[in-house]
């Protein structure tokens, strides 16, 4: 399905240069789903690294490997979502059905006295800096990068990956396989740099060429459309690449993956319609998922008849899409939020397999794709956003004006105490080109 003409028909559209697949090897459901009448339906908790699900792809190796070609023939390319940092043997308590009884003590890390390391809230954390669990990894990647001919891969809970001796580590040397691996050197390797064990934050600390999502991206752009005052200055640095981040010698804008919202958390049309997480469905009685999704609802919490709700909501969705599109950097957007894809408020929809996480195609908002089109055109056209450089202030090379200014609403430049007002909430990022272009971004 992900390879017919109507789906990449809808990609081109949208201006995709890749996909990134959740996870798509066999994973089982945590234990305390089936009583509830739920089942895993993201993947992400693995029994194997190279065998596919035959859920979703019943073909095997050759349906991937099928929709990779036609993806690549249409200028998309596929980037994999593969679990390294646990698996579904749990903690203790959890079944038996590969590396525990394989070699316990080698695939797993342990605390000193044999309880088993929990730094991804699974029960279990592979030891990725033992020399069986880093085969492993290559093994599986190399497979998938040559007889599935993936372009890129990304790595949750990615600091698990640089974890030695239970210490994250940029130099670790699973990391620097991966990256100085001939087979996988020219893929695309993206980081999501945390976990919840010690030191677990590592945004900006993963070495070239990984990319890396970048949460604060995501949660200072909510903070402003939701209308925090004080943000104008931190506007300016998300817009322009995150500099504060990752800026360091040599790197580039691309390593910042921008996004609004991402498979956890609420939609993009859910963080304009709910101030609270509704995650009853879930069978925890609300208490699961994020607590602050720096969300708002205009009024209604939920669905909304209100032509004026209704319309405020449509335009806070467009002010959110623009900025992703007018921002400098790698930029993500979650399948559906480009048509205004509910999740009704669940901020943590990983055992719902049903109507809450499908695509809703027929029901689509069909304003708001075109918008989304639009936005998709007017950043390809525009290379000053797909310019990967850090901004300066100064002329670029060949041009007589200068990369970035920074304006008032009436066309002033900011000065020292417009940055610093509280009460400011509207800004003009005009944008330098090598071709003495401008565009201007408000």
């Amino acid at each position: 399905a992900l390879a017919h003409p109507l789906v990449i028909e809808h990609l081109q559209k949208l201006g995709v240069a890749a996909i990134e697949l959740m996870p798509v090897t066999a994973s089982i459901d945590e234990r305390h789903l089936p009583p509830l009448g739920l089942r895993n339906a993201w993947g992400y908790n693995p029994v194997t690294f190279m065998a596919l699900d035959p859920r979703l792809a019943p073909g095997g190796l050759a349906e991937l490997r099928a929709t990779v070609a036609a993806l690549r023939e249409a200028g998309i390319g596929t980037i994999l979502d593969l679990v390294f940092n646990h698996t579904g043997e749990s903690d203790r308590l959890g079944p038996t059905l590969s590396l525990r009884g394989l070699d316990n003590r080698a695939y797993y890390r342990h605390e000193a006295d044999g309880a088993l390391v929990n730094d991804t809230g699974t029960g279990n954390t592979l030891a990725c800096d033992h020399p069986v669990v880093r085969e492993m990894v290559l093994d599986a990647l190399r497979h998938f990068a040559q007889r599935a001919g993936v372009d890129g891969f990304r790595f949750d809970l990615a600091p698990i990956l640089g974890r030695v001796d239970g210490v994250f580590d940029a130099d670790a040397p699973l990391l620097n396989a991966i990256r100085n691996d001939p087979v996988l050197g020219d893929r695309v390797l993206v980081a999501e740099p945390w976990n919840i064990g010690p030191d677990g934050y590592q945004l900006g600390n993963f070495p070239p060429p990984f990319l890396e999502w970048n949460d604060r991206y995501r949660d200072d752009i909510r903070r402003f459309w939701r209308g925090d005052g004080g943000m104008i200055g931190t506007l300016a640095t998300r817009l322009t690449g995150s500099s504060d981040v990752f800026s360091k010698a040599g790197q580039t804008t691309s390593r910042s993956v921008n996004f609004i919202a991402a498979h956890d958390g609420m939609t993009l049309a859910d963080i304009v319609a709910y101030e609270h997480k509704h995650n009853e469905a879930n069978g925890e009685q609300n208490r699961d998922g994020h607590d602050d999704d720096l969300s708002w609802n205009s009024g209604v919490e939920g669905q909304a008849d209100d032509r004026a709700i209704v319309t405020a909501r449509f335009d806070d969705l467009c002010a959110l899409l623009a900025t992703l599109f007018a921002s400098r950097g790698t930029i993500m957007l979650t399948a559906g939020d480009e048509f205004g894809r509910t999740q009704r408020g669940n901020n943590n929809a990983y055992a719902q397999d049903n109507d809450i996480t499908w695509l809703d195609w027929a029901g689509r908002d069909q304003a708001l794709e075109q918008y989304t089109v639009l936005l998709a055109k007017m950043r390809r056209a525009v290379p000053a956003l797909l310019d990967a450089s850090f901004l300066t202030g100064e002329p670029a090379a060949g041009s007589e004006m200068p990369d970035v200014a920074w304006l008032t609403e009436t066309g002033v430049t900011l000065d020292e105490a417009a940055w610093h007002d509280a009460r400011r909430h509207r800004l003009v990022m005009l944008l330098g080109s090598r071709e003495n272009s401008r565009l201007a971004v408000i």
